[in-house]
C-alpha cells in the first residue's frame, strides 16, 4: 500500500508563489506516474501536472503550463509542485496521486490513479 502525504499549501496573494510537497512511502514499482490534481468547491477534480518517475517526463494542463513546475527527488521519495504567478482561480484543494505502470495515454485521468494523499489547501486572494 502506497501512502502519500502532501504539504506546503497556504494562502497567498495573486502573483505569489507556493511549492507543494508530496512524500511517498516505499513503492515496489519501478515506473509510475505521479500526478497533481486539484478540486475547487463545486467543481470536478482536474489534473494539474504529472511526471513519469523513470525519465522525469512531465506534462501540464493548459491552465498551468508556464507557471507550474513538477519535479521529483526519487532518492528521497519526494515530489514537488512549484507554483508561480498564482491566480485566484488556482484556489483549490491540491492532491498528490500515484499510478504504477508506464501507460501514457491516461496520465491526466484521475480514475487511472490508485493512490491518493489527503490534500493540501491553496488559497489565492486577489
Amino acid at each position: 500500500q502506497v501512502q502519500l502525504v502532501e504539504s506546503g499549501g497556504g494562502s497567498v496573494q495573486a502573483g505569489g508563489s507556493l511549492t507543494l510537497s508530496c512524500a511517498r512511502s516505499e513503492m515496489t514499482y519501478n515506473n509510475a506516474y505521479i500526478g497533481w490534481f486539484r478540486q475547487a468547491p463545486g467543481k470536478e477534480r482536474e489534473a494539474v501536472a504529472n511526471i513519469f518517475t523513470k525519465n522525469r517526463y512531465a506534462s501540464y494542463a493548459d491552465s498551468v503550463r508556464g507557471r507550474f513546475t513538477i519535479s521529483q527527488d526519487i532518492a528521497k521519495n519526494m515530489f514537488y509542485l512549484q507554483m508561480t504567478n498564482l491566480r485566484p482561480e488556482d484556489t483549490a484543494m491540491y492532491y498528490c496521486a500515484a499510478r504504477p505502470g508506464d501507460s501514457i495515454s491516461d496520465r491526466f485521468s484521475a480514475r487511472a490513479y490508485n493512490y491518493w494523499g489527503q490534500g493540501t489547501q491553496v488559497t489565492v486572494s486577489s
